[in-house]
């Protein structure tokens, strides 16, 4: 049986280009032809390692979930409902206005905007950001059974307003909104937590 030829690129490099092309551009608006480019492979290649191009968002989608996965298990560890509140806020500033990335979310932008033939990319988006409503549900769930919340809180409606005001620090952060800034939103949303 004859053997393929081994892969002739990094994966893990290549994954981390193509993230920041579907970044910047969303899904609709990365061509083939900036990916292939900016992941220095032929088309060919694309396709034996990924499949398509939705396949290579979804692999894009989870190195970008890899990638954050100390960053929740810090946040979702935090002593008290409101740490994990504040971890998060603040921690998502720094992530949205790391120099060395597009300013944003990845599963915000991605795929704000597909047409008729791409309708399981805003989808598989949506998926992906209610798992993290979901954690932190989980997480005020635990607080509250812990008497670190009331008994009247709510923690689904806790968990979908930090993910709400997420989203929003996260699309202030494309539109040019700075760090100082955005620290300033994530002041306000804590005031209002603990109001």
């Amino acid at each position: 049986m004859a053997v393929g030829r081994p892969r002739a690129f990094d994966t893990e490099a290549a994954l981390e280009e193509a993230m920041k092309v579907f970044w910047r551009l969303g899904y609709e608006g990365a061509s083939l032809a900036e990916l292939t480019k900016a992941m220095g492979i032929n088309s060919p290649s694309l396709y034996a390692a990924f499949g398509s191009k939705e396949g290579l968002f979804k692999a894009v989608l989870d190195h970008y979930d890899a990638r954050r996965e100390s960053c929740m298990a810090e946040v979702l560890g935090a002593p008290t409902a409101r740490a994990t509140a504040e971890r998060l806020l603040f921690g998502l500033v720094d992530l949205v206005t790391d120099p060395d990335e597009p300013p944003g979310c990845l599963f915000l932008q991605g795929g704000l905007s597909c047409g008729v033939s791409t309708q399981e990319i805003p989808h598989e988006l949506a998926r992906r950001r209610a798992l993290l409503e979901d954690s932190l549900r989980k997480r005020f769930a635990r607080s509250r059974e812990d008497g670190d919340l009331p008994d009247t809180a709510d923690p689904a409606a806790l968990a979908r307003y930090l993910v709400a005001v997420c989203n929003g620090i996260a699309i202030q952060a494309t539109t040019g909104a700075g760090r100082a800034e955005l620290r300033d939103i994530a002041s306000l949303a804590l005031h209002a937590w603990s109001a």
